[in-house]
């Protein structure tokens, strides 16, 4: 499979070395907004910036190139590129986080939030602890744990920082050096605590995921998600 790279910072980089691994060849590695020509890849994975990824899985859908796209920042028009590969017959994937782990972990928080929605003694609070090089707080990880919170609760938004209202669940975003991504959920009440968390190790698990995604995606027609990727129900 050959593979195109839209964005070749460090993540870039670590799935170079995991698709090679796996036999993949890496045909585009575009770190600029050079011109390139999108044609010669099977497939593209965009980890760019977010001003940039809104025209690369554009250009990949128009040119009827699979785009996995693990960019955040950018969501405010995730609904023009939803629409753009509908109209072309396009093949898209976004995903906040691609590690297969990470995915896991939302599903498991979603029913978390189903089982604590009518225990109110319970308060809910998230953090999230990233490399002090991330562009975004909160992440778009974080950002997806709380929607899944959220469409399972009562509670109808998420703030930055540790002081929310009540109908709304606080981020707290810590910047700490070379921390790839930890993400944990708290539910505490005055007699017990629940929390579920998880720890990226490396970046390996989400250049693997962004692969493993690429993989799937090819020869199929569609908007997708990593619940599709994995066949969780």
């Amino acid at each position: 499979m050959k593979i195109a790279l839209l964005g070749y910072g460090r993540m870039g980089k670590e799935i170079e070395k995991i698709a090679i691994s796996r036999g993949h060849e890496i045909v585009i590695k575009k770190s600029t907004d050079a011109v390139i020509d999108i044609t010669l890849a099977d497939v593209a994975i965009d980890f760019s910036v977010p001003n940039s990824a809104f025209s690369n899985i554009s250009n990949c859908i128009k040119n009827n190139i699979p785009i996995i796209s693990g960019t955040t920042g950018w969501l405010d028009g995730y609904e023009d590129v939803v629409a753009l590969c509908k109209k072309e017959k396009g093949a898209f994937i976004y995903a906040s986080n691609f590690s297969l782990g990470v995915n896991i972990f939302f599903e498991l928080n979603k029913q978390l939030a189903k089982m604590m929605r009518s225990l109110e003694d319970y308060t809910i609070s998230m953090e999230e602890i990233h490399h002090t090089k991330k562009l975004d707080a909160p992440s778009g990880t974080a950002i997806t744990l709380a929607e899944g919170i959220i469409k399972n609760s009562s509670k109808e938004n998420w703030e930055l920082g540790e002081n929310a209202s009540e109908k709304n669940i606080p981020i707290n975003a810590k910047r700490i050096p070379e921390i790839p991504g930890t993400h944990t959920v708290l539910y505490a009440s005055e007699v017990d605590s629940i929390e579920i968390k998880h720890t990226a190790n490396s970046r390996k698990g989400f250049a693997l995921g962004a692969v493993v995604a690429a993989e799937w995606i090819l020869g199929k027609t569609g908007v997708f998600s990593m619940k599709d990727v994995l066949n969780i129900s």
